[in-house]
């Protein structure tokens, strides 16, 4: 399925928002918790990531890392949603994963901006690969396939803007 992947943050209105099956089966339950409270994680370290490397300059770079941070509060917000509608809460671990996109993030910065993109598609390929996973091995209800699938389109959206601008500057 084709995701229009300019649009940054997609609507979601109150009819989006329902409990989900929590009558499935016990394997079924275990693996979609788990791999919801990872996504969520990782999102938090996106997140993180891009929002310590954008710095002050007025910059197509900044002007780029500024809509992925953006679209990853939004993926942030989606797992956050499902979690809840599941009936259950993240973890307290994401901390971790909130110092991890942290140090990622800033360290990147610093090291100017060949670092940055270079981090920007190595963790975005790993995205993409944990999420070619999870939409291969989990159970999912269709709407929150159809966020996966969305967000794992936007994660290959980056890894094309990051490569793009890095032959830009080479």
């Amino acid at each position: 399925m084709a995701y229009d992947i300019s649009i940054i943050r997609p609507q979601v209105t109150i009819d989006d928002i329902k409990f989900r099956n929590r009558q499935l089966p016990a394997k079924t339950l275990k693996d979609i918790k788990k791999a919801l409270l990872g996504l969520h994680c990782v999102e938090i370290t996106a997140t993180n990531i891009y929002r310590y490397q954008i710095s002050k300059k007025d910059s197509e770079l900044n002007r780029q890392l500024i809509a992925a941070m953006c679209n990853e509060m939004g993926h942030y917000q989606d797992f956050q949603v499902k979690l809840f509608e599941y009936g259950w809460r993240p973890t307290i671990l994401r901390m971790g994963y909130w110092l991890a996109g942290f140090f990622i993030g800033f360290g990147s910065r610093i090291m100017g901006e060949k670092p940055i993109l270079k981090a920007g598609i190595w963790v975005e390929t790993k995205a993409v690969k944990a999420y070619a996973q999870l939409l291969k091995d989990v159970e999912w209800d269709d709407d929150t396939r159809k966020v996966i699938e969305k967000n794992a389109a936007d994660e290959d959206g980056h890894i094309e803007r990051w490569q793009k601008l890095l032959k830009e500057i080479q």
